[in-house]
């Protein structure tokens, strides 16, 4: 689709939250995505500011687009939760290819006597011993699920994990009205069941038909003078047609100039690109925080774009990856494993993302033990930071080597069929 062929469809597209649709020439679906303003989100997909700032993945995508398309929705929540149905039921090629090897979150309801809803990791979707009634997602998004669960729960309030059957006190949540209190007892096992019911719905992306359902039931409690309880389904019809998602909406919107307020200033990233013969070409991040290393933040990348052993591009290419996830803090210094060309192409990256994050690289000898660390020297604040930061630099880099020789050898392995 051409910028021009863009402008004019521009016009029908909404100012509304919703989901969208890139499709290619024969009608497949190649990405979806969601927004709170569906007009402002494709348009940004055709600014040339940001085009060049998107990444390989998302700009190849873009090439073999010829038609974008939408579905309008009521509210962010109902745009974020129809996004992850029908990813998961779709599977769009671009939105697989752009996981980064993350273990993205699920909401999943356990197969219970009175079903737990939690969130889990991809991974643990395989490892944990437990049985799933249902399974939602993915949300690549954690802080928007974690703003969005708030929303359900305030409308059907469900049990967790610290929610135990047969308590003599109400847990927690119960005593905020976020748990039915089915840990006292206070609800039967049909009666939750329901609300479950209630909630699997709406993660289907079925609002019309959960509300549907809700009005049946209120007009049924209502002839058979359950007033307690056709009052608590009148609220969350109501709720469900005036859902307030302002902190949805907030970070649907968070600029690059924002994410630059959510720096932590005691967070370092150190970056590195490990390869043989130019196969098996991988990136990873690793973080250090206040002085030790902080492994669940550690993320691995299979290099997609970037030439077999081209390093600096391969370099940029994660780099625009990473800065794609809204959600991951900002570190107060990036260091790359090399001297001045892996600086510069970590600092072009930056640049067109519009962040100002100091890099500095960590020159090796030729056994590749550190020699010395090279920084922006006409900064003399970013330079006292690095001599009084050095210890943990050097520990970013050496992990970040580790890290990365390890990813190497697990992906030569796979591709060799090697267990």
């Amino acid at each position: 689709m051409t910028l021009e062929e863009f402008k004019k469809k521009s016009k029908k597209i909404p100012d509304a939250p919703g989901v969208y649709f890139f499709l290619d020439k024969r009608r497949r679906l190649l990405y979806i995505g969601k927004a709170a303003s569906l007009r402002d989100r494709v348009r940004s997909y055709f600014s040339p500011d940001l085009f060049r700032a998107r990444g390989p993945l998302l700009v190849q995508m873009l090439k073999k687009a010829s038609l974008v398309d939408w579905r309008k929705t009521d509210s962010v929540l109902e745009a974020l939760l129809l996004e992850a149905s029908l990813v998961r039921g779709h599977k769009p090629i671009f939105n697989t290819e752009l996981k980064d090897d993350k273990s993205f979150n699920y909401v999943v309801i356990i197969k219970e006597d009175f079903p737990r809803v939690l969130v889990v990791r991809e991974k643990e979707l395989k490892t944990k011993n437990l049985k799933f009634k249902n399974i939602f997602g993915p949300f690549p998004n954690g802080g928007q699920l974690k703003d969005a669960l708030k929303l359900v729960r305030k409308i059907f309030p469900y049990r967790d994990s610290k929610c135990k059957p047969g308590q003599k006190r109400p847990c927690f949540n119960r005593q905020i009205g976020l748990c039915p209190g089915v840990c006292i007892g206070e609800i039967t096992k049909r009666k939750y069941g329901k609300t479950i019911q209630h909630i699997t719905l709406l993660f289907e992306g079925k609002k019309k038909r959960l509300l549907k359902t809700l009005t049946k039931e209120m007009k049924s409690a209502a002839k058979e003078e359950n007033f307690e309880v056709a009052k608590e389904l009148r609220r969350q019809i109501f709720a469900l047609q005036h859902i307030q998602d302002v902190s949805l909406i907030k970070d649907e919107y968070r600029s690059h100039s924002t994410l630059l307020g959510a720096i932590r200033p005691g967070r370092i990233e150190s970056y590195d690109i490990a390869h043989f013969g130019g196969s098996a070409n991988v990136g990873v991040m690793t973080v250090v925080e206040d002085g030790a290393a902080n492994k669940n933040e550690y993320r691995k990348f299979r290099i997609k774009a970037a030439k077999p052993g081209d390093d600096t591009s391969a370099l940029r290419e994660v780099l625009a990856r990473r800065l794609g996830h809204d959600e991951w803090p900002l570190p107060r210094l990036i260091i790359v494993d090399g001297a001045r060309a892996q600086i510069n192409a970590a600092q072009k990256v930056l640049e067109e993302y519009g962040i100002n994050i100091p890099v500095v690289g960590v020159i090796k000898d030729d056994k590749h033990r550190p020699r010395g660390i090279l920084g922006p020297s006409t900064s003399l604040r970013v330079n006292d930071f690095i001599r009084n930061h050095e210890r943990e630099i050097l520990l970013a880099n050496a992990e970040a080597h580790r890290f990365a020789i390890t990813y190497h050898r697990k992906r030569s392995r796979k591709n060799l069929g090697i267990l």
